[in-house]
């Protein structure tokens, strides 16, 4: 009957009409719900500047890269030592400082990570951290050593404190991190990367957060790596 071809061409016009316009919300959703995932991770970085200052105001200094043990050896990762200022106090106390990170111990200590180390838009397995530090010779995390605000003479609103680096699968309670090496290659941003287009979140030595595009010039980038080198 014509009454039902009729119906049945408003049925499908109105199944074609939803899916343009399913096609043209699509991009509009998930271009909102990534700014929501980077907004996230704008804010753990905001929470682990805050920790490290928090722990330069009670110890001195912003915490070295890792503790070694007696050969030098990387013993303990920096973002376990600043787990009792963001709210990890419990698993702080029962980690235990006398053996390796990679003990049996202390693993299942760490076998929760703390969601201020993951970036929501970043994939890898669950235990992996998409924050490090920059490490090696005349950087903030001179292996062991800590640095204080003072020592940070190129000024710490210009200097990078941690980055996101999405690419370097870091178990997060790993003494390790970027080293400085890496800068030297290709892009401004060789060795840093992340899950957000056109760049990556880094957060400074005065604590702000900010989004460094993707086509930041690679010396600005190692200018802003060292504390003390008198550029500006």
């Amino acid at each position: 009957p014509i009454w039902l071809m009729v119906i049945g061409g408003l049925v499908l016009s109105g199944v074609c009409v939803v899916g343009v316009l399913i096609a043209l919300l699509l991009p509009a959703v998930q271009g909102a719900r990534e700014s929501a995932r980077r907004m996230q991770c704008r804010n753990n970085l905001k929470q682990i500047a805050l920790a490290l200052h928090n722990y330069h105001d009670v110890y001195g200094t912003f915490p070295p890269a890792y503790i070694p043990d007696t050969t030098g050896k990387p013993m303990h990762s920096w973002r376990v030592l600043i787990l009792p200022f963001i709210d990890q106090m419990p698993m702080h106390d029962a980690y235990d400082f006398n053996k390796p990170w990679d003990s049996l111990e202390n693993l299942a200590v760490t076998r929760n990570t703390p969601p201020v180390f993951r970036c929501p838009s970043a994939p890898g397995s669950p235990d992996t951290t998409h924050y490090v530090v920059i490490t090696g010779r005349d950087t903030c995390f001179d292996g062991g050593k800590g640095i204080t605000l003072r020592e940070i003479t190129d000024g710490a609103f210009n200097t990078l404190l941690v980055v996101e680096a999405h690419e370097s699968s870091i178990p997060w309670y790993e003494p390790r991190d970027l080293d400085v090496s890496v800068l030297g290659g290709g892009g401004a941003s060789a060795g840093l990367s992340s899950s957000h287009p056109g760049g990556f979140n880094a957060a400074y030595c005065d604590g702000k957060v900010l989004f460094v595009n993707e086509s930041t010039a690679p010396n600005t980038i190692r200018a802003q790596v060292t504390p003390a080198r008198g550029e500006q």
